[in-house]
């Protein structure tokens, strides 16, 4: 292994990985959510309760996590995971293809499908993580987590509109089609990518069985920590508060400003894009400004933060302070800036203490994220239709979510600010905010 860690090459080819799993999941939580809504007729609680399995199965990541690190090695875990993913992604589609002639039987294949394919992204996701958190270099970190989420999200953009086009005219055996190619694609591009990679870092010898401590005493010893619990918290708030807004944002364009549903497309679209542009600005900095305050990332977690809620305060006032447009904008550009940190933030506090508890805490906090995004879009949405209860103007319920979800950012701002900073090993204070939290 080099001195710098993982290289660029074999960082880009983990984020392979990320790419292939974003391809399956991309079907899941939207081709096969259309299905069953339009082809089927089904109401749409159905492929609600099923992506919620899905999160549901995310309560798991710690297991995984505490059995990659008794084993030694990531990658037969990245590999088994990715392996139940695809699986899952291919049943589910046979089970939506069967519910067109035996409804029961079909959402069975699909239910059990879908939480096949929350246990297989959670051991891929997690062990990727560790993975990646034991292999590359501090100073890498933030733009190591914006390569591999960026190449998830092309996973989607490169799958969505190559699958719609296969599936046309569409049919039962043409989705199944289709789905089965996608997923045999995705297991054999994250296998290649994976070959060798964790052959470059230090070998770790399996944990002998006499010395294995059960998990729930690893999970308890990972919990007491004051910095992982805190931390914890804060990606569960931070990612609660991010989430929220999935679902009630183009409602909301629509409602106060008289969006089209093709210019509220629009807006969607910008946002995602004001993402991708602070997940860029975070790498490029703290690559360019490394040794210097610019590089903490907690700086940038509070600033990604405390961005986002300045912009959900700005929607909740209606249009009344900024135009809508530059506020998505920004409420993209923040977001994107305050996850890509919080992931790299994330690798890094995964090393703090017990080499054998990294999985673990990356599980823990990985469990944190994905119950919270799927809590997240409920509860927004759900917040809304509550408040339109005793409410006569809709925008004034939509108002009271931003603000909401604005308070929690903040509250996020403050529990970031409580984490004390990682120290390496030999190389001295390593603190992930060098203005805010060094001592």
């Amino acid at each position: 292994m080099s001195e710098d860690g993982l290289g660029w090459p074999q960082i880009v080819r983990l984020g392979l990985v990320q790419t292939a799993l974003g391809s399956v999941v991309v079907l899941m939580t939207a081709t096969l959510n259309r299905v069953m809504v339009v082809e089927l007729a089904l109401p749409a609680l159905v492929p609600g309760f099923l992506v919620a399995l899905h999160y549901a199965a995310q309560v798991l990541r710690p297991r995984w996590g505490y059995g990659s690190d008794r084993s030694g090695t990531r990658t037969p875990w990245i590999v088994g995971g990715m392996a139940a993913l695809c699986l899952g992604g291919f049943g589910a589609a046979c089970g939506t293809a069967l519910a067109a002639t035996d409804l029961a039987l079909g959402l069975a294949l699909a239910a059990l499908s879908f939480l096949c394919v929350g246990i297989g992204a959670g051991a891929a996701g997690t062990s990727l993580l560790v993975l990646l958190s034991g292999g590359v270099a501090p100073a890498r970190r933030g733009a190591a987590a914006t390569i591999v989420w960026v190449m998830m999200i092309l996973g989607f953009a490169l799958t969505a509109p190559l699958a719609g086009h296969f599936l046309d005219p569409f049919s039962g055996l043409r989705l199944v089609a289709v789905s089965g190619s996608v997923s045999a694609i995705a297991f054999t591009v994250a296998v290649l990518a994976l070959a060798g990679v964790e052959r470059r870092l230090p070998v770790r010898a399996p944990e002998p069985e006499a010395a294995r401590k059960p998990f729930f005493t690893v999970l308890a010893h990972v919990l007491a920590d004051p910095v992982a619990r805190t931390f914890t918290i804060f990606v569960f708030v931070s990612m609660l508060a991010y989430s929220a807004q999935e679902l009630i944002l183009e409602p909301y364009a629509g409602l106060t400003f008289a969006m089209s549903p093709g210019a509220t497309t629009k807006l969607a679209g910008l946002q995602h894009g004001g993402v991708l542009a602070g997940m860029l600005l975070v790498a490029g900095v703290t690559l360019a400004a490394r040794g210097t305050p610019l590089a903490s990332l907690r700086l940038w977690i509070a600033l990604g933060c405390a961005g986002s809620a300045a912009a959900l305060f700005a929607l909740a006032a209606g249009g009344d302070l900024l135009p809508l447009r530059p506020v998505v904008f920004a409420l993209g550009v923040a977001n994107g800036a305050y996850a890509v940190a919080a992931i790299g933030s994330m690798m890094a506090l995964a090393g703090r203490g017990d080499a054998r508890e990294r999985g673990t805490r990356m599980g823990v906090w990985g469990a944190a994220q994905g119950i919270a995004f799927g809590a997240g879009g409920f509860l927004g949405a759900a917040a809304v239709d509550a408040v339109r209860l005793i409410t006569a103007e809709p925008v004034q319920a939509y108002a009271a979510v931003f603000a909401a979800e604005g308070i929690l950012f903040l509250v996020a701002v403050v529990l970031a600010l409580r984490l004390e900073p990682v120290r390496s090993p030999g190389r001295g204070s390593v603190p992930l905010n060098p203005i805010l939290g060094a001592r």
